[in-house]
């Protein structure tokens, strides 16, 4: 058994898709698996691979998926995104079917492959409709707004694109806590993602602790919109998970 690993980056997913693709050709796609870094446990019997990105590779596998279909693209866009640990591979054979069956895959939700693929555009997407609803921002000196979020998938490019396009002349960044990375968008220009240093990701991290005028009445309205009568926290924990609440301003402590 071979096994493809890489970062978990966009670029480096779909490198690591075209070095194992290459090498099936030969060995068969029942003799690769692909997975992304760290691996927590190693396989004794397996040859384990790193594959580091290739934007010449990544962009032809980009290509290819799209002359399939729009659908078919978002599926393998979403489910890279998920964190978990066999969702690469888990795209890796949806592809197979995929490039076999063409357009067609998109009916065919009743195969393991496609299903697999399935729930993980989902859990992500419903996860992306989630941020992009309860994102907060937070004024610097009135120029920049900067916004936290803490997602389990890596969502912060389609939550990020969601701003850019309704934000477009405005200073704003939102970090992603859990992987140190930033999406930076210049007013008027394009968003653009970095990686953040330690030192950087502390000083962002201070900008919850500035408060105005508009954060105590954002907190007002929310307590003063409610119905004591209609409360019913256990069915706002199903909609709103208290772990996703961290970085909302109305549940922030004063």
């Amino acid at each position: 058994m071979k096994v493809f690993t890489c970062g978990k980056s966009y670029e480096d997913m779909l490198t690591c898709i075209y070095d194992a693709w290459s090498y099936a050709l030969g060995a068969g796609h029942d003799g690769v698996r692909l997975m992304c870094e760290p691996v927590s446990q190693l396989d004794m019997f397996a040859d384990y691979v790193h594959v580091y990105a290739d934007d010449e590779k990544s962009q032809k596998v980009m290509r290819s998926i799209r002359r399939i279909s729009d659908i078919v693209y978002m599926n393998v866009f979403y489910a890279l995104m998920s964190c978990r640990e066999d969702a690469l591979d888990s795209v890796y054979r949806y592809l197979i079917v995929a490039f076999r069956e063409g357009r067609r895959v998109e009916q065919m939700l009743i195969l393991p492959e496609v299903m697999k693929v399935m729930e993980l555009r989902r859990t992500v997407g419903n996860e992306v409709h989630r941020f992009r609803e309860f994102a907060r921002f937070t004024a610097i000196d009135r120029r920049v707004y900067v916004c936290h979020i803490e997602p389990k998938n890596n969502v912060l490019i389609p939550v990020a694109e969601h701003f850019a396009d309704r934000m477009m002349s405005e200073h704003w960044m939102i970090m992603d806590d859990n992987r140190r990375i930033v999406a930076v968008h210049p007013r008027d220009e394009d968003m653009y993602i970095r990686a953040l240093t330690d030192s950087e990701a502390e000083v962002l991290s201070r900008a919850e602790e500035m408060r105005d005028e508009y954060t105590d009445m954002w907190k007002s309205f929310f307590e003063t919109i409610g119905i004591d009568q209609r409360r019913n926290p256990e069915c706002q924990r199903n909609m709103f998970p208290i772990w996703s609440r961290k970085h909302v301003t109305e549940f922030m402590q004063n």
